[in-house]
């Protein structure tokens, strides 16, 4: 028997998972790691925690195969987490942590980007809204905010490329994981002049763009013999999180849209050629030369939830705890027996500033409608809604930008609640349908991985190995009281543009809150 593993680095785990060739799963691992948030905007992780993760999850696939003589692994593939940037001396030592997508620290630079016209200009050649999750701003940061280290720096990488590097002594990023940069023209794939200029790098400080389909082999032998592989084993690139999970999921045909949300979010549809958003509100990834994902993210997924469940719930996070169950499908439980639109208490659920399809680092989280007769309830199910409500905000600007959405294919771990399906059904009055595989993101790592070894001919068969699915339709019930609280959250979102700037200042004056994410 072959068999193929596909790594999914996320933003707070590193997922290893078996399968056949069929796409059949046969072992997973999952290790965690910490974010670290010492200070306000900050979100970083550690490289080498991110590392052993990876090594230890892949050991235990490995062993938990029980592989027989004569079966094979063909090849490890990946899915990685974007945006994500360390800098390195000119001896490899690590002079940052991994700062991740969700640190909002260059917000003042991507706000004088988009202030000053440059910004567009960038976006219109690399696809990647000015943000400060990008690179591109963070580089600015790093620069004007850090000089020590950037003066220091002779190389950048992200997550992926560092674990690559580690592995291999590689210096190499797919186009994919490039596109998310703000660095990277996406119509020459090559890393844009004008980006390098800005940000004052030369072209031996970035590494050089490989296609997804890019092979590895000869592992340092000490992290082989750990893992249990040979050190000959291929090691694929793959592609970015965002573009792989439409592929896991098969919404790769056009007008089908794939919504994910974990910790974060994001909406996407694949398109066969880069499109640019004239108002800047989408971005458009690669997933290889032939596909191209325009999409938004949004930072406020399940992390919203858990926000919810442990500071307004932890009683019943600690019944939950001695019942056996899982705290968050008791919290689902208590929103269903609210009404659909929460009686009029609508959420923002911008905890970490926001991306699309606002794109305000400055964006703070509300309760709009608040009145005696709410409770706690209503709360959590204003949060679940509040979080749809957003996605659906950016469905809308998409579907300016790519046409009329025709159905919608859901992934994350939202797609385990009942209730959260039916409410993006409802909201987006579209079917949802839920695809059996709930190891999507490596699922399709592995898909990119055959087409690299050859085992496959075209990532499209996918689709045979997707499974069963479940289809939820929109509730007619429903349609009218989401249908007059979309405007509201909308423009609600809008007025409040100047306000969250006032606000966001004072917190980041007054409020010196340090955390660390498990």
């Amino acid at each position: 028997m072959d068999y193929m593993i596909g790594v999914d680095l996320g933003t707070t785990s590193t997922k290893s998972v078996l399968f056949d060739l069929e796409g059949h799963v046969l072992a997973s691992s999952s290790k965690g790691y910490p974010l670290y948030r010492d200070e306000p905007d900050m979100a970083e992780e550690d490289p080498n925690e991110i590392f052993e993760a990876l090594i230890d999850s892949l050991t235990d696939v490995v062993r938990a195969g029980k592989l027989k003589a004569g079966d094979q692994i063909r090849g490890v593939s990946f899915s990685s987490a974007m945006h994500s940037l360390i800098a390195f001396d000119k001896n490899w030592k690590a002079l940052t942590r991994v700062i991740t997508w969700a640190d909002g620290r260059a917000f003042k630079y991507s706000e004088e980007l988009k202030a000053n016209g440059v910004g567009q200009e960038i976006y219109s050649k690399t696809g990647t809204p000015i943000h400060p999750m990008a690179p591109l701003s963070k580089l600015l940061w790093l620069k004007n905010e850090r000089p020590d280290i950037y003066g220091q720096a002779a190389h950048y990488l992200g997550i992926k490329e560092y674990i690559f590097h580690r592995l291999f002594g590689a210096n190499k990023v797919d186009i994919s994981i490039a596109s998310g940069t703000g660095l990277f023209n996406i119509f020459q794939l090559k890393w844009d002049k004008q980006a390098l200029e800005l940000t004052g790098l030369s072209l031996d400080q970035l590494p050089t763009p490989v296609d997804p389909y890019e092979i590895e082999r000869g592992m340092v032998q000490e992290y082989a013999k750990v893992i249990g592989l040979p050190a000959d084993t291929p090691f694929i690139y793959g592609a970015g999180d965002g573009p792989l999970s439409n592929l896991g999921v098969n919404a790769i045909q056009p007008g089908v849209a794939a919504v994910t949300i974990g910790t974060s979010g994001a909406i996407r549809v694949v398109t066969d050629k880069p499109k640019i958003d004239p108002k800047g509100r989408t971005f458009t990834y690669a997933l290889d030369r032939d596909h191209w994902v325009v999409g938004g993210p949004v930072n406020n997924g399940g992390d919203v939830f858990r926000w919810a469940r442990d500071n307004l719930f932890d009683a019943e996070k600690s019944t939950a705890a001695l019942l056996g169950i899982e705290s968050y499908d008791l919290l689902t439980e208590i929103a269903s027996k609210v009404p659909a639109g929460a009686d009029g208490l609508l959420f923002h659920p911008y905890l970490s500033g926001e991306r699309a399809p606002i794109w305000d680092a400055n964006a703070r989280g509300s309760f709009f409608g608040l009145t005696h007769y709410h409770t706690r309830a209503h709360m959590v199910r204003a949060v679940l809604e509040g979080i749809i409500f957003n996605i659906y905000m950016v469905a809308l600007a998409l579907e300016e930008v790519v046409g009329e959405l025709k159905s919608v294919q859901a992934t994350g771990g939202f797609a385990h609640s009942p209730l959260w399906r039916q409410m993006l059904a409802d909201i987006f009055e579209q079917s949802v349908t839920v695809p059996q595989s709930i190891e999507s993101g490596a699922l399709a790592a592995t898909v990119v991985g055959q087409k690299a070894l050859g085992l496959t001919d075209k990532i499209e068969n996918i689709a045979d190995m997707v499974g069963d699915a479940k289809t939820y339709e929109p509730n007619p019930e429903n349609y009218d009281v989401y249908r007059e609280l979309t405007p509201i959250f909308i423009r609600l979102s809008r007025q409040l543009e100047t306000e969250y700037a006032n606000i966001a200042n004072f917190q980041r004056e007054h409020v010196h809150v340090k955390t660390t994410e498990q």
